[in-house]
């Protein structure tokens, strides 16, 4: 195979992907890391694709925001190990926030009838709630965005203002190292933001793909967080990374 033709090839499979690991790609083209390593940071300086700790993701992907239905049907089986693990550390009486990530609505499709409070910007979200009898639910407002079905601008950011919650679940486009937490659109990552300075504890529900991503918007720098709950595809190279700083990472 021609090195244009797998350069075309390894483009298309991270589009289609989102997301794609060296090691991945060098067994589909049976040739070494290395090799790919090159190949990768050749397009990404033909700005083709973006690389990440231990391979590359879409610029597509990330550059902006992904229509919820879209999103529902990305690495569901991930987003879902990740939100039942996050369940386990909502306890009775709490106040928490879930955001309007699809990992946080699988969270609000799982939690139990139990006396909680939940502060949400998230149309779905508040739906799925709607019949839990001992939960309450608070939404705040502002404007509409269709593609993700939740509420953001400075109505939303004010709003969140009035309200002091324990724990907020938060999930986001992108987590780096150095670079912090991201969001692919910027009034998400502001609303993401002002949740994250109302709340006492944090916490951050990332699938291995959001690992070494930076998207368009910084949310916050890595010390605003305190749990990052992930999935068992996150390796142990892309936790390692987080071993100096103050952040427990649950792997489920």
């Amino acid at each position: 195979m021609l090195v244009a033709e797998r350069h075309e090839k390894i483009t298309a499979l991270v589009n289609e992907k989102g997301s794609i690991r060296v090691s991945e790609l060098s067994q589909i083209f049976k040739v070494t890391e290395e090799t790919i390593r090159r190949d990768l940071e050749k397009l990404e300086n033909d700005g083709k694709l973006q690389r990440s700790h231990g391979g590359a993701v879409s610029i597509k992907e990330h550059d902006f925001e992904t229509p919820y239905f879209e999103r529902e049907i990305r690495n569901v089986k991930e987003k879902m190990t990740v939100a039942e693990e996050a369940i386990k550390y909502v306890s009775t009486n709490d106040r928490i926030i879930l955001d309007a990530s699809t990992t946080a609505w699988y969270m609000a499709k799982k939690l139990p009838d139990i006396p909680l409070t939940v502060l949400t910007n998230s149309m779905k979200v508040a739906m799925e709630l709607v019949n839990r009898e001992k939960i309450s639910v608070i939404t705040v407002g502002g404007s509409l965005l269709h593609k993700s079905l939740s509420f953001v601008g400075p109505q939303t950011n004010k709003a969140l203002e009035y309200y002091h919650v324990n724990k907020a679940f938060i999930s986001c486009q992108g987590i780096h190292v150095e670079r912090g937490i991201s969001d692919s659109n910027e009034m998400q990552a502001q609303v993401k933001k002002k949740m994250i300075e109302i709340s006492d504890e944090v916490y951050l529900l990332a699938d291995y793909t959001k690992f070494g991503v930076q998207a368009f918007s910084r949310v916050a720098t890595m010390d605003a967080i305190h749990f990052v709950i992930t999935d068992s595809k996150t390796n142990q190279e892309q936790i390692q990374q987080f071993i100096d700083l103050p952040i427990k990472v649950i792997r489920s």
